[in-house]
């Protein structure tokens, strides 16, 4: 039986805009599974954001839990948040958010040397990162140097650095043309079955649901049905 992650149960998230209270979650239940890929897919506002941010420690429910590896965030201090997202969760985000100024080593090294790895190690295992997804002849390079999908290629090295057990996928294609994004997709996919992450993904892209394991619909703010991608029927343009 496959290991729960990752549990949400009855989580409420609202929005205090003064006169108006806005209900992006309600009675959200949801478990994931250590190693899956997970799609969460929905329309502009319908509450998908906010449950990412929810799973990524950026944001405190209302009500309800949210427990991953079996850690409920709630009994957790700002400080232990902060902790707890270096060192289990990365992040990848469609506009790359690369330092400019820095090689595509250093940028993957960052995430390690701020966790309290030595300079030395932090780049043993940015290099090694980096020629696992493909990059090592483009180490030195800086973002402006590389094309979309080698920026993006770097973001998902630097998520992976710390070797954390879940890695958040934002819009990873948004920014990507259709060739490009369904390299980083069929990466994504290769990486979380090769190394046992965790990936949960934000998007609009329906070119994600062939590799997804799961794929979790939200519209207005509620679960509206989660399946399995063997029981879709994909046809081109179309899910079923």
């Amino acid at each position: 039986m496959a290991e729960v992650l990752i549990e949400i149960r009855g989580v409420n998230k609202v929005f205090d805009l003064g006169k108006i209270k806005v209900h992006a979650l309600r009675d959200m239940d949801l478990e994931i599974f250590r190693g899956e890929y997970l799609s969460i897919m929905g329309p502009s506002g319908s509450g998908k954001s906010t449950l990412f941010n929810m799973i990524g420690a950026l944001d405190r429910p209302t009500s309800g839990t949210v427990t991953i590896a079996g850690v409920d965030l709630a009994t957790l201090s700002s400080r232990e948040l902060a902790f707890f997202r270096g060192k289990h969760i990365g992040y990848v985000f469609q506009t790359f958010n690369l330092l400019p100024a820095y090689s595509a080593v250093d940028n993957v090294a960052m995430p390690l040397v701020f966790n309290g790895a030595g300079e030395e190690r932090a780049q043993a295992r940015a290099k090694e990162i980096l020629e696992r997804v493909g990059l090592g002849h483009r180490l030195t390079h800086r973002p402006d140097e590389l094309s979309g999908g080698q920026q993006q290629r770097v973001a998902i090295a630097r998520a992976l650095a710390n070797e954390p057990a879940i890695v958040l996928a934002d819009e990873p294609t948004g920014n990507l043309d259709l060739h490009t994004g369904e390299e980083i997709i069929q990466l994504l996919s290769e990486l979380s079955r090769s190394m046992g992450v965790t990936v949960i993904s934000a998007t609009h892209d329906h070119k994600m649901l062939a590799t997804s394991d799961r794929i979790l619909w939200i519209k207005d703010g509620r679960q509206d049905r989660l399946e399995r991608r063997e029981d879709l029927n994909i046809r081109v343009g179309t899910v079923k």
